[in-house]
């Protein structure tokens, strides 16, 4: 659980009017579903319903802030690719390079924003519903390993999995041009 002083980066995924009939008529409220993060790698959803709007809204965020779960971001993205499930959604969730923002829906763009990510490719596949599309990115970042568990299981040192890619193929062009020379 995270401190009540601290900022949090709050979104609403869904706000839509349900009605319930009723042997007298109708009864009309409103639905909201919000998505609450400290920008990292702090998330929770929460959804309310009530009369008001802003009833609503604040009835979901006080309940996303006390479900906040912690997910492992790396360098503004993820340190690989995941799925994630709820209901009939499903999510795909892929790193980027910087520079290539957040390619996702509305739903899964608000998840990503308020945990912190800034670089990210996604795929919503099955069930568009909102709130189950904010449920399943939440359940795919969770199965995200830490560097240093992925580190350990493939008995590689933690740089490794840190550095950047490019670099790596930057000096590699390098060193085939002088194996090249140096075989002929």
């Amino acid at each position: 659980m995270l401190n009540s002083s601290d900022t949090f980066i709050e979104k609403v995924v869904e706000l839509k009017r349900v009605i319930k009939v009723v042997k007298g008529g109708k009864r009309l409220k409103l639905y909201a579903c919000v998505v609450v993060g400290d920008g990292a790698g702090g998330i929770g959803v929460g959804h309310a319903k009530s009369t008001a709007v802003a009833d609503a809204i604040k009835k979901a965020t006080g309940i996303a802030r006390k479900s906040m779960v912690k997910v492992d971001v790396t360098r503004g993205t993820i340190l690989h690719t995941v799925k994630g499930k709820f209901s009939a959604s499903h999510v795909l969730l892929k790193p980027a390079l910087t520079g290539t923002g957040i390619i996702a829906s509305s739903p899964v763009r608000a998840v990503c924003e308020a945990v912190g990510i800034r670089n990210i490719l996604t795929k919503s596949l099955g069930s568009n519903n909102p709130t189950n599309l904010a449920w399943a990115t939440i359940d795919a970042l969770q199965s995200v390993r830490p560097v240093a568990v992925v580190a350990e299981m493939r008995n590689k040192p933690v740089e490794y999995f840190t550095r950047k890619r490019h670099e790596e193929n930057k000096s590699n062009p390098e060193e085939k041009s002088n194996k090249e020379n140096q075989e002929t």
